[in-house]
């Protein structure tokens, strides 16, 4: 076993105890709805952790990109569903190839995407799960109401397309007349939906007011961040992700620097700060350089001091993850499991 202060820094440390916490926390909550729940694996991407999920009862992951659900499906898990619009020959193709042997569903908003899905599933000879994709207040993918029956039919008419069911990102409660129309038009039109698939870290707490959604897609809250903290959705004892960093500099008596710049906090802000540091709650990661952190300590009464580690809770932990090579499952200064980030870099 190794002792987290043997650790180099920057590392990312994950308490082991908040992370299976938080794991069964989720899955208790949508067990308690009687939905499906599907963890999203963009926050983590390592099969590990994915299967810690589905052995908690996840009933199949959610990848963001064709190359990340291929790591997955490498390491044997193979429900893979993934709510992103796949263009372009090259990837509809793995993507196709994918479905040979995994149960895999896709997204679509548009005739053009599910247009392309098509050409790829009939290269292969094989029958490929879309779920038409619903426009959201955040104004990201997604078809607007009027057009799902449409995006509907044109996946049914298709021998090699099913039309798997509606998806929402995020499944807000603002959303439910929207997704209430769609599944009248749907109704009216003769299509049965066996799926509503909703999303997000916020519209989890809230799922219990939306009792259309028949699955439910996280990923963050698998380790939490400080945003999630911020916006009240967790506790800052429910984040399990922490970067173990060293103060390098002291230039002022107010400013301390940090070796955790933009390539390993990320440069995601909220609202005043780069993070939060446990050590030094009143102190602010005000600015990120590639390889710095600026620190602000006016507001501490003590002040750290050059070689001193601190642990920072990031804004986005999805974003760190990807930063990194490898991350530490610890358990109090313990070190039980170094996990290589299987998909870092597998945004294609």
């Amino acid at each position: 076993m190794m002792d987290i202060h043997a650790l180099e820094t920057p590392s990312v440390l994950i308490d082991l105890d908040r992370m299976e916490r938080n794991i069964q926390r989720m899955q208790e909550h949508c067990d308690g709805l009687g939905i499906k729940f599907r963890p999203h694996t963009k926050t983590h991407k390592i099969p590990d952790i994915a299967r810690m999920q589905l052995e908690a009862g996840a009933v199949g992951i959610a990848c963001q990109k064709v190359s990340e659900a291929e790591i997955f499906a490498a390491e044997g898990i193979n429900d893979i569903q993934l709510p992103y619009n796949i263009v372009g020959p090259q990837k509809t193709a793995r993507l196709a190839d994918l479905a040979l042997y995994n149960r895999v569903a896709v997204s679509a908003d548009h005739p053009d995407v599910i247009a392309g899905l098509s050409e790829a599933a009939k290269a292969n000879g094989l029958v490929l799960r879309v779920l038409v994709d619903l426009v959201t207040d955040i104004e990201r993918t997604g078809a607007p109401v009027d057009q799902v029956v449409g995006l509907a039919e044109k996946i049914d008419r298709d021998e090699h397309l099913h039309f798997a069911g509606l998806l929402v990102y995020p499944s807000n409660l603002v959303m439910r007349p929207v997704i209430q129309e769609a599944l009248d038009r749907f109704d009216r039109a003769g299509f049965g939906v066996e799926t509503v698939s909703g999303g997000g870290s916020g519209a989890a707490l809230h799922a219990h007011e939306v009792p259309e959604l028949t699955e439910l897609r996280v990923g963050t809250y698998v380790f939490n961040d400080w945003s999630s903290v911020g916006k009240g959705w967790v506790s800052l004892d429910d984040c399990a992700m922490t970067v173990l960093a060293t103060v390098v500099s002291r230039p002022a008596e107010t400013r301390a620097i940090l070796d955790s710049g933009s390539k390993t906090l990320a440069a995601d802000r909220f609202q005043d700060g780069h993070g939060h540091i446990l050590e030094y709650p009143d102190a602010r990661i005000y600015q990120l350089n590639e390889e710095h952190a600026y620190v602000d300590l006016s507001l501490c009464d003590a002040r750290p001091r050059i070689g001193e580690r601190v642990q920072v809770v990031p804004v986005h932990t999805c974003v760190v993850t990807n930063l990194h090579d490898q991350i530490y499952g610890v358990r109090g200064e313990t070190v039980e499991v170094i996990w290589p980030v299987a998909a870092r870099g597998k945004v294609w």
